[in-house]
């Protein structure tokens, strides 16, 4: 279980501003549903230039839904210029703080104003807003302009931190060099000591070794990236090199579980285990509930 702030609990339980705001001035729309998050910001200006009405729509856990609903009360009575300067963190310093986990959503809610305030501007100047950068993580379509903006404003060191506050590498973990290139871009080579690599894969494992390890890479690698968006994974059996495995929660029901499966799970298994091991779901969960 996360462990919230009070605040947090109350922007969760009693969100500010749900909705949409009518014939809106601007309106932002990031992340997705595949992906977890998705957030979708409007507001509208007074006839003083300032956001008379902001209100927002999300997808996502109880993070997504608080830094959503303190955004909406930090713009309001704002000009465009003041509220481009809040930032993810004062989302995160209003509530109390966040999980490291889940300051991604914090970052959400800082690109959907951003995203709207763009689509506001470019109504009025004809200037369309155009995503910056070269896509590093296809998993969730995060650019290198993205994480190196992550990475100066909240003095990112390690790809795991990364991953926390954007997503990126959260997937099938093949950007990870490249992420950690852009790292050491931003901070400095005083940071390369900081920054975690995989470590080498074992010449040859017993049969209790590939479990004990295929178990720690789970724990490690993939259920964080998972339970941070309300889902978990679950160990079933492991027969030969064919792993087998069940989705909890919020990735029981996701519509992208076939390619969180092999993208992600097996993906990461080969990468820190073995390069013949293959991933499948397990065929009868019920029969699950007698296995410890």
């Amino acid at each position: 279980m996360w462990d919230y702030t009070d605040k947090v609990m109350d922007h969760f339980l009693n969100p500010r501003n749900v909705g949409s705001v009518e014939n809106p001035d601007g309106v932002g729309e990031v992340g997705s549903l595949a992906c977890g998050d998705a957030l979708t910001l409007s507001f509208k200006l007074g006839p003083d230039g300032r956001i008379a009405d902001a209100k927002f729509k999300t997808f996502g856990c109880a993070s997504a839904v608080a830094s959503s609903s303190v955004l909406t009360e930090l713009i309001k009575g704002k000009t465009l210029d003041e509220a481009m300067q809040v930032t993810n963190q004062d989302i995160a310093s209003y509530l109390g703080g966040l999980p490291e986990q889940k300051m991604h959503c914090s970052v959400m809610g800082q690109e959907a104003l951003e995203a709207a305030i763009a689509n506001y501007r470019g109504k009025h100047d004809g200037a369309a807003a155009v995503k910056k950068g070269n896509i590093v993580c296809t998993c969730f379509g995060v650019t290198d302009e993205e994480i190196r903006k992550v990475v100066r404003e909240n003095g990112l060191s390690t790809v795991e931190q990364v991953t926390n506050y954007c997503k990126a590498g959260g997937g099938c973990g093949g950007c990870h060099g490249r992420i950690a290139e852009l790292i050491v871009e931003v901070q400095g080579e005083a940071v390369k000591t900081q920054i975690a690599s995989p470590p080498k894969k074992p010449a040859k494992l017993t049969n209790i070794q590939k479990i004990q390890l295929v178990q720690q890479t789970i724990n490690e690698q993939i259920r964080p990236a998972l339970r941070a968006d309300g889902g978990d994974i679950e160990l079933i059996d492991i027969d030969g090199n064919k792993v087998i495995v069940a989705f909890r929660g919020m990735c029981a029901q996701c519509k992208v579980s076939g390619f969180t499966m092999k993208d992600v799970v097996q993906a990461r298994l080969r990468e820190y285990v073995s390069d013949d091991l293959t991933v499948e779901a397990e065929k009868n969960p019920e029969s699950s509930e007698h296995k410890s």
